[in-house]
């Protein structure tokens, strides 16, 4: 299974890489690449339950649980 995040569901995404120049010429010699998401690994608390878990979470998905709570967050993406 690829990393993802279980806030988000952020996960590597495909892309090409083009400079101005490269354009500039007949011939194309760069690919495609891969872009990571930032995903971290966290121990979360979660004081309702009094619960601490492991998860891989994208730093957006810390924000989220910084916002609206680690209880709340972390039901409704189906983590909990």
């Amino acid at each position: 299974m690829a990393r993802e995040c279980a806030v988000t569901g952020k996960s590597t995404q495909v892309g090409g890489r083009y400079s101005n120049e490269t354009r500039a010429t007949q011939y194309n010699p760069v690919g495609k690449v891969r872009r990571k998401a930032n995903l971290h690994k966290r121990r979360i608390f979660i004081p309702e339950t009094g619960q601490t878990i492991k998860i891989i979470v994208s730093t957006e998905g810390m924000r989220h649980i910084k916002k609206n709570g680690a209880l709340k967050t972390l039901t409704k993406a189906g983590v909990l």
